[in-house]
């Protein structure tokens, strides 16, 4: 493990991988960069990348600086980019993605290009009135303390399936998820809104967004949203692929596209 500091003095916990050019890899909600699917994501983009996997605050072994503001996880971003070099690409997974876009419009030429996976923008009004309704739930159940039931609210209502869910708890880090549960709110912050089309105009990097061919409808209307926002941008609909990705699938595309 390797350690950094952001701007307002949070440590941040990241491993490295691979050789190649510095891939700063932001993941998405309820993960770590323990998290055996995060770890393996990590190693299959090592063969063409030098991968930074790193905690986002408030998860594993990064710190927590409050009041949580998305600025400070852009430039937490920043401060991940500076370890690797000054200079990298960006490859975001769901609300991670959401956090791949704020950089490329915030940070300049520090951010060389950028890759989004399913950003979980919400798509329409109806919606984001029906979020608003699942993220307060989730709000009273954190207030009182009730993490694990409010880890399961949260996948439920984004629709994971409910066997996935009944059976977390058997799963070696269950208890790693149940106490990242305050991050939901980070996560909810992030992808509350709709994709911000008007500011999406004024990227300037090179960007691809990619969505899932079975990923919901309402994700892929947010890669199509942005697709016509972003002016230098290439549209990918990743064949036989859901919001869990198979990094050897999505590695090709990373590559052709990055490299």
């Amino acid at each position: 493990m390797k350690t950094t500091r952001s701007k307002d003095g949070t440590t941040l916990a990241y491993d490295v991988y691979g050789n190649g050019p510095a891939l700063i890899y932001i993941t998405g909600a309820s993960c770590y960069r323990s998290f055996k699917p995060i770890v393996q994501d990590a190693r299959v983009f090592a063969a063409e990348f030098t991968v930074y996997n790193y905690d986002r605050r408030g998860r594993g072994d990064s710190g927590n600086t409050l009041p949580y503001s998305i600025e400070r996880e852009i430039e937490d971003i920043e401060a991940m980019i500076d370890a690797a070099g000054g200079k990298a690409y960006l490859y975001g997974h769901s609300s991670g993605a959401v956090l791949a876009l704020e950089a490329a419009l915030r940070l300049g030429s520090k951010v060389q290009k950028v890759v989004m996976y399913d950003a979980s923008y919400v798509h329409d009004e109806k919606e984001k009135a029906e979020y608003k309704q699942l993220s307060q739930t989730i709000y009273k159940l954190l207030d009182h303390g009730k993490r694990a039931e409010a880890m399961r609210t949260f996948l439920k209502g984004i629709g994971m399936p409910k066997i996935f869910v009944w059976l977390l708890p058997l799963f070696p880090g269950w208890r790693t998820m149940k106490a990242l549960a305050p991050t939901l709110a980070y996560d909810i912050a992030l992808t509350q809104d709709l994709p911000p089309v008007e500011r999406a105009a004024r990227i300037a990097v090179p960007t691809q967004i990619i969505v899932g061919e079975k990923s919901p409808a309402s994700i892929h209307d947010v890669g199509y949203q942005l697709t016509k926002a972003i002016p230098n941008v290439k549209f990918v609909k990743l064949a036989g692929q859901d919001h869990m990705v198979n990094a050897k699938k999505l590695l090709p595309l990373l590559s052709g596209f990055l490299n």
